[in-house]
């Protein structure tokens, strides 16, 4: 098995936890050391694919809303003005080091199907003038995600890693990684550093623990991981509160859950 610090091309997942506050407002700092972490990757000859939440939470702080819509047209106008506002985020953000962005609003039936290649060549030549893709579920056409609160970027991660034909793909999440029993309801827990097969054990334990922000929990994780392994991609979850730590997993310490994709 490859060390992490030799994988190239890494799709990195983030989620609402990751980008937000309690609140549901913005962690500024939080999200200017990912960038800042992501783009030093960058530089040091890896290749990063972002696959981003955070539309609507940043919609609602633009529209002045206190409370996450409830309705499946006022999800979507937030994702709308949100989106706008995430990229301008990331734009600016990267551009201080130099490295230049690109959206791209996917829906997972549009890389189901076979539209699926017309995704692929676009990736591969964004990646090949050496500009950061940043990819998001496009939550204003498609509301499966809004109306289920299903957290199918997990899901949409793992198929962009599949597209890119990725060495990894990092989930970032508010949990360290996948445990024993839930962190959430119990203290003396374990967490488990390499998992090597999703048994019926580990979608048992998956099913009891759920983040608590966002609409993903540990089970979408798991459903990412099985497509990830169909591709032989191995998957890392870990805590995105500190996005240095990501210089931990590049410098090859044991950090989060590895789900190693079996041969």
């Amino acid at each position: 098995m490859k060390k992490i610090s030799e994988r190239k091309r890494i799709v990195v997942k983030v989620g609402t936890s990751t980008l937000t506050h309690k609140t549901g407002r913005l962690n500024i700092r939080r999200v200017e050391q990912l960038v800042k972490t992501l783009a030093d990757l960058q530089n040091s000859g890896h290749e990063i694919i972002l696959v981003s939440s955070g539309s609507i939470g940043l919609g609602m702080g633009k529209l002045g809303l206190t409370e996450r819509p409830k309705d499946t047209p006022g999800k979507q106008a937030c994702a709308a003005v949100g989106q706008c506002e995430l990229m301008y985020m990331y734009d600016n953000l990267f551009s201080d080091y130099s490295i230049t962005v690109a959206q791209m609003l996917l829906t997972k039936y549009i890389l189901l199907d076979d539209r699926r290649k017309n995704v692929e060549n676009a990736m591969e030549r964004i990646i090949s003038h050496g500009v950061v893709p940043i990819i998001n579920e496009n939550d204003t056409v498609a509301i499966d995600e809004l109306e289920l609160e299903v957290g199918e970027n997990d899901s949409l991660a793992a198929i962009v890693a599949t597209i890119a034909k990725a060495d990894l793909l990092i989930i970032m999440s508010d949990i360290d990684g996948l445990y024993d029993r839930d962190p959430h309801k119990f203290e003396n827990t374990s967490l488990i550093p390499v998992v090597h097969e999703i048994t019926d054990e580990i979608r048992k334990l998956a099913g009891d623990v759920s983040t608590k922000l966002g609409t993903g929990g540990m089970i979408t994780k798991i459903k990412a991981v099985d497509i990830a392994y169909e591709a032989g991609i191995d998957v890392v979850l870990m805590n995105g509160q500190n996005p240095k730590k990501l210089y931990d997993l590049f410098e090859d310490k044991s950090i989060g859950t590895l789900f190693h994709a079996p041969s």
